[in-house]
Formats: structure tokens, C-alpha cells, sequence
């Protein structure tokens, strides 16, 4: 089992851990030193078991508002999920029928008829003019 040296709050700890897991110790001990740095520049010294203790609540406290916004990203994520899968097994929406005004032949051959005329103007003033 291997021995590491970490410093917290200046002072130097020999600590076992598990081969491979140096990284998460050395890790750990930065986050309790920050935490302790925090202190002594509030304080100043205080007793090596003070010093640790508080330090180590500072990381409770701020592990635990972690904790409560990961379980409230956890249920919003369910939320989303089972939106999700309900909109996923949803029937597919009914088919929306659109319907096309239709122009009555009444009105077609009526416009057809004035378009007629018009060209026939358009062809007398034509002859007016070369004539």
C-alpha cells in the first residue's frame, strides 16, 4: 500500500491509500488545503485538529449544495425522459385535411369570354394603328 506525503494547511501528512488512487489522495488533499488557506487567512493559526475539522465541514457543505443540484438536474432529466418517451410512443397525429377552394366554371368561362374580348380590342386598335 503505498505512502504519499500531502501538505494541508502547511503542515505536512503521511497517508496510506490504495495502489492507483495516489491522483484522487494528492486531489483531495488540494481541495482540503484550499479550504484550509481560506481559513488561516480568515483566522489566522489555529490548532492542527480545528484547522481540519472546519476545513473538512467547508467541503461538506459545499459537497452537499452539489449534491442537492445534482438530484434536481437528476429529476428534471427524468422529467425530460419520460416526456420523451411518451411523445416517442404517441400515435402519430391524425392526417389534417386541407381543402382547395374551387373556382366555379360559371366564373372561368366568364373571365375566358372578357379575356376574349380584350384580345379582340387589343387586335382592332392594332389595325387602327397600322392601317
Amino acid at each position: 500500500m503505498p505512502e504519499v506525503d500531502i501538505e494541508i494547511g502547511g503542515r505536512t501528512f503521511e497517508v496510506s491509500c490504495q495502489k492507483g488512487e495516489e491522483h484522487y489522495l494528492h486531489s483531495a488533499a488540494k481541495m482540503l488545503d484550499d479550504e484550509a488557506a481560506v481559513l488561516a487567512a480568515q483566522i489566522g493559526r489555529i490548532p492542527e485538529a480545528r484547522m481540519l475539522l472546519m476545513a473538512g465541514l467547508m467541503l461538506a457543505d459545499k459537497t452537499a449544495g452539489l449534491q442537492d443540484k445534482l438530484r434536481e438536474i437528476e429529476d428534471k432529466l427524468a422529467e425530460r425522459d419520460a416526456e420523451l418517451a411518451q411523445l416517442r410512443d404517441a400515435p402519430p397525429p391524425a392526417p389534417e385535411r386541407v381543402e382547395v377552394p374551387v373556382v366555379p366554371a360559371s366564373v372561368t368561362d366568364t373571365m375566358a369570354e372578357i379575356a376574349a374580348r380584350a384580345e379582340a380590342l387589343a387586335d382592332e386598335l392594332d389595325a387602327k394603328k397600322a392601317g
